[in-house]
């Protein structure tokens, strides 16, 4: 790859990804604090600014090089600090903090889909113009981020949604799978090194893309 493509991909994936994975962060925030905790506001994490939680290797290296190498731009931010037991429900009140990721990943992934069709349905722009290859890398991103983080293993927000509704005599041992992250994060990237889980989240992102599409049926209409 050419120094010029590398120079399109960072500057056409900047803005998604920082965003996919800053807000990600502070959707947890935003609902473990309606829940009860404030640890995140308190140290001053509940911020649509990306600069709050942009972590040097997750937020920028990992997914440029992941990017670069035609892989789902996948990374992570700070995490947002959440106290378990300032929650008012611990156990299931962390099962919606930890779905709160994810989720604000699905909604802006429909938020850039939507914009990919007032760019090309109302304003008329060609796929190679810089904001619809913009807006198509974000739809990209947050769906590879919406279906890697719900597998469903700690400390993936999949794994804590699951030991959230998992009887208390299985999510206990199931959780303490997050004492291995670094293991588990490790297994992850050789799995997609080896294809096993490359053709499994591709599928899973047309899935979400799919739903994207349907949703924007309605604008697409009255955009004709």
């Amino acid at each position: 790859m050419d120094i010029d493509s590398i120079i399109q991909t960072i500057t056409v994936y900047a803005i998604p990804v920082l965003f996919a994975i800053s807000l990600h962060e502070a959707a947890h925030g935003y609902v473990a604090r309606y829940f009860g905790d404030s640890t995140a506001a308190d140290q001053g994490r509940l911020s649509i600014n990306p600069a709050r939680h942009i972590h040097p290797f997750g937020t920028i290296v990992l997914p440029l090089v992941l990017a670069l190498m035609s892989w789902p731009p996948l990374g992570y931010a700070k995490p947002v600090p959440v106290d378990y037991e300032r929650l008012r429900n611990p156990r299931k009140h962390m099962a919606f903090v930890a779905a709160a990721g994810p989720g604000a990943n699905f909604v802006m992934g429909l938020g850039w889909m939507a914009l990919w069709v007032i760019l090309t349905h109302a304003f008329r722009l060609p796929q190679h113009e810089f904001f619809v290859e913009m807006s198509l890398a974000g739809v990209g991103v947050n769906s590879a981020m919406f279906v890697f983080n719900l597998i469903p293993l700690p400390p993936l927000d999949g794994g804590r949604i699951v030991s959230g509704i998992l009887p208390l005599s299985l999510a206990r041992p199931y959780a303490q799978i997050e004492r291995l992250s670094l293991f588990v994060f490790i297994a992850l990237i050789v799995m997609l090194q080896l294809g096993w889980l490359t053709a499994p989240l591709i599928q899973g992102m047309h899935w979400v893309q799919s739903i994207f599409h349907t949703l924007v049926g309605p604008l697409i209409w009255l955009l004709r």
